[in-house]
């Protein structure tokens, strides 16, 4: 029983660092995604998506937080998620990406604001109300406090949720997902990192 609360308590704390990363106050911060190169104490080495060298200055107590590869048949009604997502021409937005937050984070985060993964793109987290299933992958209704979203998730969209990490995953070749402060043109500074566990690539 001891272990099990450890392992209850160190989840929730990954899904409220996770949470964090994608906060309102993160969509006036920068976020980097790439993989790792290095970790040497506090400073970990990032070469960006966009092929750039990215110094990660990481505070003092920083944190790390897995992220596993789901499917989008585990999403049911109730569920709380955060779906990024664009406009389509048909009126209803696509999916770029989804994470299946666990139930004991429900209600963390919840909005709909800006996001940067893809140009007019947006971050959704909500409860799921219904999922329709079409031949282009299943429409979700999202609600949220204030408002409502349909996001058709096409096939082949990354599904992923959460999981515990370490420091010891944060391991050359590994996916990341950070949010921080710019401090220099080649440096950030951050107190928590999202990485993909199992050869996952974290798709926020």
């Amino acid at each position: 029983m001891h272990r099990k609360r450890l392992i209850t308590g160190a989840l929730t704390l990954t899904v409220a660092m996770f949470a964090a990363l994608q906060s309102v106050d993160a969509a006036e911060r920068v976020r980097v995604r790439g993989t790792v190169e290095s970790l040497d104490g506090d400073t970990l080495k990032v070469k960006s998506r966009d092929g750039n060298d990215v110094t990660v200055a990481l505070k003092s107590g920083w944190n790390v937080s897995g992220v596993v590869q789901a499917a989008v048949d585990d999403i049911k009604p109730g569920d709380f998620v955060g779906i990024a997502s664009q406009p389509t021409d048909s009126g209803i937005n696509g999916a770029i990406e989804v994470v299946i937050f666990p139930a004991a984070l429900k209600g963390t985060g919840e909005g709909d604001r800006p996001w940067d993964s893809k140009p007019n793109s947006s971050m959704t987290n909500a409860t799921v109300a219904n999922a329709v299933t079409s031949v282009n992958g299943p429409t979700l209704t999202l609600t949220y406090k204030g408002g409502q979203r349909k996001i058709n998730i096409p096939k082949g969209t990354p599904v992923v949720t959460l999981a515990t990490a370490t420091k010891a995953d944060l391991k050359p070749g590994a996916g990341v997902f950070i949010t921080g402060e710019q401090t220099d043109a080649t440096t950030v500074s951050a107190d928590r990192v999202a990485v993909g566990l199992n050869g996952t690539v974290p798709p926020m």
